[in-house]
């Protein structure tokens, strides 16, 4: 996993108590659009985009790529999880050298208040633990999204700092497997 580093990919998949964190399948494909071109989904990540330019653009299988997991319910996508290293431009680091991991996910409304993305991030981020140990994962949320910063602090990512991008107010936090319990 050259984006990450020295782990394996695809990992096997990963199973929770509900969910399975999984790769990218074709049958996948039709949830992807739905997820990039719902307006609640799209509402702090610059919006929903045009569902028939998603038909004509996301690959048969899409999103196959290190670092991103599918979330299955009962064999279904409901969202989806992704790793990757964050672009030393953008503000918000922990490092010096910037490049640090970085814990994205977008899930379908219908799934929304069950705890899943809790469920799902968490094992991720156990997933990235064993995979490589000690290093630290950002996360970034504008801070008008109530259920993110939620989310962030039921994870245990501790608030690193505050900035303007994307013309709203982000919140910027570190989560390490060192001091969390995962």
């Amino acid at each position: 996993m050259t984006e990450l580093g020295p782990a394996a990919w695809p990992p096997a998949p990963i199973r929770t108590e509900r969910l399975v964190l999984r790769e990218s399948e074709a049958r996948d494909r039709a949830a992807f659009i739905e997820l990039f071109a719902s307006p609640e989904v799209g509402a702090y990540i610059g919006g929903a985009r045009p569902r028939d330019e998603l038909e004509r653009a996301v690959p048969e299988v899409p999103g196959r790529r290190p670092g991103l997991f599918v979330i299955d319910l009962d064999g279904a996508m409901i969202g989806m999880i992704t790793l990757d290293r964050r672009d030393a431009e953008r503000p918000g680091h922990v490092r010096p050298n910037a490049g640090e991991a970085e814990l994205g996910y977008m899930f379908l409304p219908q799934a929304w208040g069950c705890g899943y993305a809790t469920e799902a991030c968490a094992a991720a981020l156990d997933w990235f633990t064993d995979a490589l140990p000690g290093e630290p994962v950002v996360l970034s949320t504008q801070t008008a999204n109530d259920r993110a910063m939620r989310l962030a602090a039921k994870l245990g990512f501790t608030e690193v700092e505050r900035f303007e991008e994307y013309g709203a107010e982000q919140w910027f936090g570190v989560w390490s497997s060192v001091t969390s319990s995962g």
